[in-house]
């Protein structure tokens, strides 16, 4: 009889962890009070989410050429980063680390975008967007606490530093994007600084 209790009591405890594991934590646009920063998580129509430290410097501001006053327009082979070997790699470690193993097992192929805006004059990163949708393309990330992606921001401004080109320090800030499936350290065909596909993607690594 005990041991029945036993493995009816681990099998409630295994549900119980199964059920967190599940939550869904943005829904809807909410900001989170964490113990020494803020989150926001804003949601829109389509359900596609963005969440981002409250104290951010460029988001949601327009990127402009200093020396025209103007919008900035990208011109191909004119990046705003130079081209470098290691900050790709080191960006895509700092994020595969952070997942933690049991969430890593669910992803299955699909994938986080992380969205960095840039120091023109340093290169160091001054704000991290996270953007996933709550629909079942990608619901993966919507069930990984918003320390994870913590971690990740805190983590990517300490260790990873571009180079600024010519044509960047002209700009109030500079953007890149890549996509990311947290299981692996380097994408196939990741996206350099203004969307463009690294050549050397394609190759194997």
């Amino acid at each position: 009889m005990k041991t029945i209790f036993t493995f009816l009591f681990l099998s409630l405890c295994c549900n119980c962890i199964h059920l967190t594991a599940q939550t869904n934590y943005y829904p809807e646009t909410k900001t989170f009070h964490e113990n020494g920063y803020t989150y926001q998580c804003d949601v829109n129509k389509a359900s596609m989410v963005s969440l981002y430290n409250a104290e951010c410097t460029y988001y949601k501001t327009e990127q402009i050429d200093m020396t025209t006053g103007k919008r900035y327009e990208f011109t191909p082979g004119k990046p705003p980063l130079a081209r470098e070997p290691y900050t790709k790699p080191q960006c895509f470690a700092i994020v595969n680390k952070a997942f933690p193993p049991e969430i890593k097992a669910r992803i299955n192929g699909r994938e986080l975008t992380i969205v960095l805006y840039i120091e023109s004059a340093t290169g160091k990163i001054a704000d991290v967007v996270f953007n996933f949708t709550t629909g079942k393309l990608a619901e993966i990330y919507t069930q990984v606490p918003v320390s994870v992606y913590r971690e990740i921001e805190v983590e990517l401004k300490k260790n990873v530093r571009f180079t600024p080109s010519a044509v960047g320090k002209k700009l109030n800030y500079i953007f890149m994007f890549w996509t990311q499936d947290p299981n692996v350290t380097i994408k196939s065909t990741p996206l350099t600084p203004g969307g463009q596909v690294d050549p050397d993607s394609t190759k194997d690594k």
